[in-house]
């Protein structure tokens, strides 16, 4: 739904990167033109540092704001009132040059950050929430796919023949505003999310004309009377907070496993790997004006990797894809490190440390790339789910802001040895995973909440419930029907 302006670890960064000295040279000229004398080197550097940082602010910025506006707006209208966000920001980066002033381009990141923050909480949670549970993985990797395509188009458009020159480099910024127009024309033509009408607008009529559109067929009967069993346990229950998300025991292992999962998303090493790409590149004799069309091949291999991951998300799962994806990054990582501390003893070494590179990209987009998001949407009920990406988009932005932060340090520090640290993470992710995390493809809410319930030791009452209609069906018993068991939801009776 958007393209090109979602992630800070992908287009938005990488263009910046490439485009580094561009932009210290405008910081440089506009600082004279105002002051009669040349910037410093340490104020540069400054300058530098806050553009970098500001975008990773900007997106928890947009990540707290999510709750708010989505309570008001709903999923559908925050996702189009998001795209104000992404116009202005590109209007103004596109501007800077020609304005002659740098806080024109630093506020555009900041703004284009919390797009990005809004985006990636109200996107995921608006797919999960319009998905059949048969296909709730691959629509939900499609935001990991098209990141990937952004990355690529800003690749591509990045290029010295098009807009990666000296005097075009902004408008490479302005393209953001493509996806955003597109979005703006299409959203409004897609119904809002049914599980939203009906659990929190208690509109059943809208809900089921969206369950007709979105599904294609007249009968909807089983799709709304899944929503509506969860309605009926969940009737008196509001949005909870932040504060209650995090200290109610019924979700602590839901909420460790996503700020988990989220850190290994940011911590994992990916960003680190552009640091050293052009290095291995001229190491392997690949003229550095040669470069910039060598690295289209990384974007390649995201867009291919994460459509393999839609492909059979729902035939092998998330567990599989989470865990071999991370342990395959810690395989890599322990190969790039042996490689890029040899790379001068054979000329053929270079090369291996480019397929290291290639493998380590197409790993992390296979599984870890897209999937947290899915599993947060999928951890939690109507109720929790707000506060559930509020949680996770403040870890997402926050580890990204610390690596960037850190990562220089780590880098000077250890050399070659730094990927070792990234190796690490990538390998406690894929065990926490392996002993912690269900598998969730193709089950209901209910039964991923009472998949954790046991872990918990605690069954929130709506949970005891569903589990005893669970077991009356296992044991042949009819099922309750809908007076009953609302009267077992007045009484308590389990």
């Amino acid at each position: 739904m958007q393209l090109s302006e979602k992630d800070p670890a992908d287009s938005q960064e990488s263009d910046l990167v490439k485009k580094k000295s561009y932009i210290k040279a405008f910081y440089n000229e506009s600082w004279e033109r105002r002051h009669g004398h040349p910037t410093d080197p340490d104020t540069l550097t400054l300058l530098w540092s806050v553009t970098v940082s500001i975008f990773a602010i900007g997106g928890l910025v947009g990540t707290l704001m999510v709750k708010l506006i989505g309570r008001v707006l709903g999923r559908k209208y925050t996702l189009l009132v998001n795209n104000g966000f992404a116009i202005s920001a590109a209007l103004l980066m596109a501007c800077s040059l020609q304005a002659g002033t740098f806080e024109m381009l630093i506020v555009g990141r900041f703004i284009m950050g919390v797009d990005g923050g809004i985006a990636l909480s109200a996107l995921p949670m608006y797919l999960s929430e319009i998905s059949p549970k048969e296909i709730r993985g691959s629509l939900g990797q499609v935001t990991a796919i098209f990141i990937c395509v952004g990355v690529f188009t800003g690749q591509v458009l990045g290029l010295p023949e098009l807009l990666g020159k000296e005097s075009t480099w902004p408008y490479l910024f302005g393209v953001i505003a493509v996806p955003a127009v597109v979005q703006l024309v299409s959203l409004p033509f897609l119904p809002e999310s049914p599980r939203y009408l009906l659990l929190e607008k208690h509109d059943q009529v809208a809900a089921e004309q969206a369950f007709r559109t979105f599904l294609g067929k007249e009968d909807v009967s089983r799709e709304l009377e899944e929503v509506l069993a969860e309605r009926r346990v969940q009737r008196n229950v509001r949005l909870v907070s932040v504060l209650e998300l995090l200290t109610s025991p019924f979700v602590r292992w839901q909420v460790g496993t996503v700020v988990i999962t989220m850190a290994c998303y940011q911590l994992c090493g990916l960003n680190a790997i552009w640091f050293y790409t052009n290095s291995i590149f001229g190491k392997a004799g690949i003229p550095p004006e040669k470069t910039p069309y060598i690295t289209l091949s990384t974007g390649g291999i995201e867009i291919l990797a994460a459509v393999f991951s839609g492909l059979v998300i729902e035939r092998l799962g998330r567990r599989p894809l989470l865990i071999g994806g991370f342990g395959l990054m810690t395989l890599f990582f322990g190969i790039l490190t042996a490689t890029l501390t040899l790379q001068d003893h054979a000329p053929w070494v270079p090369y291996l440390s480019i397929v290291c590179i290639l493998a380590i990209i197409a790993s992390f987009c296979s599984g870890p790339g897209g999937i947290p998001f899915i599993l947060t949407g999928e951890f939690f009920q109507q109720s929790q789910r707000p506060a559930a990406f509020i949680v996770a988009g403040t870890v997402n932005w926050l580890s990204n802001f610390a690596v960037g932060l850190l990562f220089p340090f780590i880098q000077k520090s250890l050399d070659t040895y730094c990927f070792l640290v990234f190796a690490a993470i990538c390998l406690t992710g894929a065990v926490y995973f392996y002993f912690v995390l269900p598998e969730t493809k193709n089950r209901t809410y209910a039964e991923i909440s009472q998949a954790f319930a046991k872990r918990n030791k605690a069954f929130p009452p709506e949970e005891k419930i569903d589990l005893a209609v669970t077991d009356d069906k296992m044991i042949g018993n009819p099922e309750p029907d809908s007076s009953t068991l609302d009267s077992y939801v007045k009484n308590g009776v389990v």
